[in-house]
């Protein structure tokens, strides 16, 4: 339910948004740019909400808050009001909503975590990466106004019930115990979470070298996803041809973040984190040599497999370096970062279409990211375990 904030999902509305409003390519970006940059600023005070109320309320009340600004978005008439409601679908949706999700499974596991949060990231990412084929269906039956109505409905009428009937903060809420399993030494199932405070966390280079790659995955894919239609236009596929390039791109990830969900529980997250960024850079540059086809699937694989990676890794790798005492904050500040990257995605590209006249030179040097990336990671000592460490 977070694809109506997710660029695939808003990627759908941007050529029926320029012919409607009568604003050009840069300006849909720079409005989505500012969107995302001042929708970012909220993630650590969401990080500190789901540790002081749980994810339960928190849930419920971004629902709420979601879905208004989406049917709020079927009434903009100009650049301004565009950007306001980009500034709510990012916040509330590709940030907020997706944080606290992940988090309150987080809560629930820990020998097993890496491959539950696996599975819960393959669903929702099978689900946002499908929703474009959906949305597409919508705005061309309805038109883009009355598709985004219909999401904000479908948001109430679905996160608030299961915020609110179908969700508990932790295992202790229903006298259980984390992994379902009695430890041996008796301890109370409400026994307090343990972990490292943000400021502690801050001052690793472990934070920062995985924040560096979920930046950079961030800012690659949100740039191609945007401008997806066009960019594959401009390599010879159709708009429906370019719009179903996300299938490959699902199905991809799917399988991707089942996989590092499972390896995440047995491989130093290094490793995974290193061929994630192999894949993206990999994926950047063959976007270069689509065609129609084979090629083409092959971008999307790509692409897919880089995303999916990044979602399962970070997801485990958090709680496993930190604890789930801060777990809250400690990814409300990490999704700052990714969601600040993610702004700059879609008006790097359009800049470097507008200076060359084709997108293949500015994917050629936005390529070097991830290679930045990798190079932070391989640098970085991972910190001791979190049971060990300062509490807070």
């Amino acid at each position: 339910m977070t694809a109506p904030g997710q660029t695939t999902g808003v990627s759908v509305f941007i050529d029926p948004l320029i012919a409607d409003l009568g604003i050009n390519r840069t300006q849909v970006s720079t409005a989505y740019l500012v969107g995302t940059l001042v929708g970012a600023c909220a993630m650590p005070l969401v990080g500190r909400a789901i540790d002081r109320y749980g994810p339960r309320r928190v849930i419920a009340a971004i629902g709420a808050v979601f879905g208004a600004i989406l049917l709020a978005l079927s009434f903009v008439t100009g650049v301004v009001g565009l950007t306001a409601g980009f500034i709510g679908i990012r916040m509330a949706g590709q940030g907020a909503l997706s944080l606290v999700a992940t988090t309150t499974v987080a809560y629930w596991f820990d020998k097993r975590r890496g491959l539950a949060l696996g599975i819960t990231s393959a669903i929702g990412t099978a689900g946002i990466s499908l929703a474009p084929v959906l949305i597409e269906r919508l705005v061309s039956d309805y038109g883009w106004r009355q598709a985004w109505a219909i999401e904000g409905i479908a948001v109430w009428l679905i996160v608030i019930p299961l915020a609110l009937f179908g969700i508990r903060n932790r295992p202790a809420d229903l006298g259980q115990h984390v992994d379902g399993v009695t430890p041996t030494d008796g301890a109370p199932t409400d026994a307090p979470l343990t972990g490292w405070p943000l400021r502690k966390a801050l001052r690793t280079g472990a934070f920062w070298a995985v924040a560096a790659c979920l930046a950079a995955s961030s800012m690659l894919t949100t740039g191609l996803n945007f401008h997806q239609i066009a960019l594959l236009g401009e390599r010879g596929l159709t708009p429906a041809e370019a719009a179903a390039n996300f299938l490959p791109q699902t199905a991809a990830a799917l399988l991707a973040t089942l996989a590092a969900g499972a390896l995440i529980d047995r491989l130093p997250p290094k490793v995974i984190l290193l061929v994630a960024m192999t894949v993206l850079a990999c994926g950047v540059l063959s976007a270069r040599l689509v065609t129609p086809g084979w090629a083409a699937i092959g971008y999307g694989v790509l692409l897919g497999t880089s995303n999916g990676l990044l979602r399962a890794v970070e997801s485990a790798t958090y709680p496993r370096y930190f604890g789930t005492a801060h777990l809250g904050a400690i990814r409300g500040s990490a999704h700052t970062i990714t969601i600040a990257a993610s702004a700059f995605g879609p008006l790097a590209v359009s800049m470097g279409h507008d200076l060359t006249g084709h997108y293949g030179p500015a994917l050629t040097a936005l390529a070097a990211l991830p290679a930045a990336a990798a190079l932070a990671v391989l640098m970085t000592r991972e910190p001791r375990p979190a049971a060990s460490g300062p509490t807070g």
